[in-house]
């Protein structure tokens, strides 16, 4: 093998590492948004439509206040883009699941391509391997 093709097995290796290392990123962030996303649903689903519910609101930094979640009342709900819908609870709650299972498809979708990068990268370090052995025996 030539120090040509070396050079593009050793360049080749590294672009797929760096791939494998967003493809990692991108699932960490799928991940956080699944969870809150299953949280956010839980907590809807969760409170009482008849009475006040009281609970404790985050504000930032670990501070919360005391605030009463009234009935029948609606929902403010980012859509993305900077975009805010008022929704009732059960629209609200469907939304939210919609999104969860876009994201567990994009889940399985990253999936999948760590998959092939990883043996894209496998595929790799064994013809280095077998270069070095080469070299080695020279």
């Amino acid at each position: 093998m030539s120090d040509e093709q070396t050079q593009q097995l050793l360049y080749r290796t590294q672009v797929l590492e760096g791939y494998f290392s967003e493809l990692n990123q991108k699932e960490s962030s799928i991940m956080s948004i699944i969870r809150e996303a299953t949280s956010a649903i839980e907590c809807l689903k969760s409170i009482n439509d008849k009475d006040d519910n009281e609970t404790l609101m985050p504000v930032g930094l670990g501070t919360f206040v005391n605030t009463k979640i009234t009935p029948n009342k609606k929902l403010i709900l980012n859509i993305g883009a900077g975009v805010a819908v008022e929704k009732d609870k059960n629209s609200a709650i469907n939304f939210l699941e919609s999104r969860l299972k876009e994201m567990q498809i994009a889940l399985q979708e990253t999936a999948g391509q760590k998959q092939q990068v990883s043996e894209g990268l496998q595929q790799a370090k064994l013809e280095m391997e077998k270069l070095m052995t080469a070299h080695n025996q020279k």
